[in-house]
């Protein structure tokens, strides 16, 4: 028992930083998303736009699955940021060929549809598992 107390203590602040960093690529993630988004997301939310808030909570989703593969993966911090910026960018990149192949996705969200919300956030999230099959190797 003191031999798993002591593997506890020495790698739960190693732990706590893999956790913290990855949290803020998380946030950082989100953020861009939001700052980068073609409509203002929080508004629609903040009005009661449903489709708007499926698409946001399923952009957090959607980074947060290979965010949380990579760190498994991880063994350091440089490790975790690099493979993180990489996954991050990956999955920006589905999201704008998403949103090209759907016409007026932004006008839909907009006016609530949940329909193309339905679409996108499904589309995040397939990207998303590929994503993090790709980082686990």
């Amino acid at each position: 028992m003191n031999a798993a107390w002591a593997s506890v203590v020495a790698g739960l602040p190693i732990l706590l930083v893999h956790l913290a960093v990855t949290a803020a690529l998380l946030v950082g993630g989100v953020a861009i998303y939001i700052l980068s988004a073609c409509y203002h997301e929080l508004e629609h939310i903040r009005q009661g736009n449903i489709a708007a808030a499926v698409v946001l909570s399923g952009q957090t989703m959607a980074l947060a699955i290979p965010l949380a593969v990579m760190m498994a993966q991880s063994v350091s911090v440089p490790d975790i940021v690099l493979w993180g910026v990489v996954a991050i960018i990956v999955q920006f990149v589905a999201v704008i060929a998403v949103r090209l192949s759907i016409p007026n996705l932004r006008a839909a969200i907009g006016r609530g549809e949940i329909g193309p919300a339905l679409v996108l956030v499904t589309a995040q999230l397939a990207a998303a598992l590929l994503n993090a099959a790709a980082l686990s190797g």
